[in-house]
């Protein structure tokens, strides 16, 4: 056998032992008449002495030994004479008795350690090597825990884990589609899904009663640091239940997870906050609530006093930030800089520094006497020795510039601790986002989520104001996953199309399987989905859910590794009865 334990297996207790192990060599270096190799596999790392007094020939071959190479050695485990605290094998060595080189490596692009010298691109490109790193590994460790757990989780509840199709048809409601053109149909296509959503429901028509699965999904959409063009969720659906029902159980799901993967038991129910508030408190639906600085509407208390920014604005409103009244001007340049950046797009920015003395400072004080600021000061519930960061104009903007100028102060602050995980709920979404563009309403989640039953009568007389029973759990300030109940009445399917700006030819085209489904029986039923990359992201304490993958894209949505995408061959193209053309033509 190549090895009888692991270059992580051996303790003390293994003292005499005749053992062997085969790895890589992760370092050697000679020191006299010894020399010293790190054998590295998945499981740790343990150092072997080759002595040239005791055997001259092998200390030869070991001083041959070049990084990476794959080696099989066996020896006597014994005490080392120089222990390693920071290795769980650092109590002991081995003293080879022979060494034999399975395979010999080329000096690797970058240093296979935790600390590399490799850049990303380099990195990417040799992605099999840098999934060596004991860090990557343990990622990729942490993955297969939690999907163990989750499924341990599921299962225990009566789900079933049941597989849904890759090669489906093409509904672009949602991001854009990556499609597939059909060798055995000419000029048909098919995509691959942005979300099992559809399938799922059609397995509660078909009485599967509890679903789940670890699907693959595709979304041809801009990347970033938690976007991937291909990723997984823990796709879930459950019939006859209500909204309580689904939070309940996926919060035990979430709480799970971290208990039996991070060790972290949340003995209290997860808060929940309405969309309405989570917007007007923190100017996102997906708030941070690791640390405070709500907003504070003052929009009454500025109008009226010759100042046209506020005088002029639908809302103005701050936050209090906690012990930065000794900012420079300097510091507030850079602040007003901050959300003046077009991402974030507002006009300029309001201080107010209330002293330890309390004294008062502010950038509008020839607009506003002292007692009219103290009046924001105790509005605002400000203590001496407190900023106050004010931002006037239109509503959603507002709030939006303001949300990121909370969470910049958060981070500078240092009260976004990766190691600090504030979870809740965000409920009671708007059914329908209007858009200005096209001058009509989109589904907020997507077509077949449920409104509120308070609100059907609102459909069609006050249809912005109709609330989706849709919600989505929140951590941390990244949305971790989302859900709804459905719509299983057939009628008011049709209603929601009909908003939505179907015909009711298109609808039937694009999801008339599903709308006959529901002619059968259908269950009332909902369910939720996790982003499973970002919540392994988020427990391994990353901020990117790359290094969650063992073989991600690039940010250009390229695999540099194997070099996809790729020209197809023009005979390819031919059989697939597909010709390219120019941005000319």
């Amino acid at each position: 056998m190549y090895r009888t334990a692991t270059c992580g297996d051996l303790r003390l207790c293994d003292q005499g032992k005749e053992v062997t192990l085969s790895g890589w060599v992760q370092r050697s270096r000679k020191l006299g008449a010894m020399t010293f190799v790190d054998m590295r596999d998945r499981y740790g790392i343990t150092q072997v002495v080759f002595n040239q007094e005791i055997n001259p020939e092998l200390c030869e071959d070991a001083a041959r030994l070049g990084r990476e190479y794959v080696v099989q050695v066996t020896g006597k485990v014994a005490e080392r004479t120089s222990k390693n605290p920071h290795l769980p094998t650092g109590d002991i060595e081995i003293i080879a008795s022979s060494l034999k080189v399975l395979n010999k490596s080329e000096i690797p692009p970058f240093t296979i350690e935790e600390n590399t010298d490799g850049g990303d691109d380099l990195r990417m490109k040799y992605r099999y090597l840098d999934l060596r790193r004991p860090g990557l590994r343990a990622n990729i460790e942490l993955r297969h825990r939690m999907a163990h757990e989750i499924r341990r989780y599921l299962d225990a509840n009566g789900f079933l884990e049941i597989e849904t199709p890759i090669l489906v048809k093409s509904t672009p409601e949602g991001a854009r589609d990556f499609v597939v053109p059909s060798r055995m149909n000419p000029g048909e296509f098919y995509a691959l899904p942005q979300s099992p959503q559809i399938f799922k429901q059609l397995l509660m028509v078909s009485g599967f009663d509890r679903y789940f699965q670890l699907a693959k999904c595709f979304r041809d959409e801009d990347l970033r640091a938690d976007r991937q063009p291909e990723f997984t969720q823990v796709d879930c659906e459950m019939s006859f239940v209500e909204q309580e029902d689904v939070i309940q159980m996926f919060e035990g799901l979430v709480k799970h997870v971290f208990k039996h993967v991070k060790g972290i038991d949340f003995a209290e129910s997860f808060p929940r906050m309405t969309w309405a508030d989570a917007m007007k408190f923190y100017g996102s639906d997906k708030p941070d609530t690791r640390f405070g600085m709500t907003f504070v509407e003052l929009t009454d208390l500025v109008k009226g006093h010759g100042f046209a920014v506020m005088d002029d604005a639908e809302l103005t409103a701050g936050i209090c930030v906690p012990g930065c009244a000794s900012y420079t001007r300097k510091q507030t340049d850079e602040l007003t800089d901050f959300v003046k950046r077009p991402q974030i797009g507002a006009k300029g920015l309001v201080w107010v520094k209330y002293g330890e003395d309390k004294s008062v400072k502010s950038s509008v004080g020839k607009f506003f006497s002292e007692d009219e600021i103290k009046t924001w000061i105790d509005t605002m519930g400000a203590n001496p020795g407190d900023l106050l960061l004010i931002l006037s104009g239109q509503v959603a903007k507002t709030r939006k510039a303001l949300g990121e100028l909370r969470l910049e102060m958060g981070s500078r602050l240092e009260l976004r601790p990766k190691n600090v995980f504030s979870p809740l709920w965000v409920i009671d979404f708007p059914l329908f986002e209007w858009d200005e563009e096209t001058q009509r309403y989109y589904a907020m989640h997507h077509p077949f989520t449920a409104p509120n039953p308070e609100d059907i009568p609102l459909l069609r007389s006050d249809t912005g104001k109709v609330r989706a029973t849709a919600y989505d759990i929140v951590i941390n300030g990244t949305e971790l996953g989302g859900g709804s109940i459905r719509i299983h009445d057939s009628e008011l399917q049709d209603t929601m199309f009909e908003l939505l700006g179907f015909t009711p030819e298109k609808a039937q085209e694009q999801f008339g399987f599903l709308m006959n489904a529901f002619k059968y029986g259908a269950p009332p039923h909902g369910g939720l989905a996790l982003g499973f990359d970002r919540f392994v992201s988020m427990l391994a304490e990353l901020d990117s859910i790359r290094d969650t993958m063992a073989f991600p894209k690039n940010n250009s949505g390229r695999d540099v590794m194997n070099e996809s995408p790729a020209p197809l061959d023009p005979a390819q193209l031919d059989e697939l009865c597909l010709k390219l053309v120019s941005d000319q033509e």
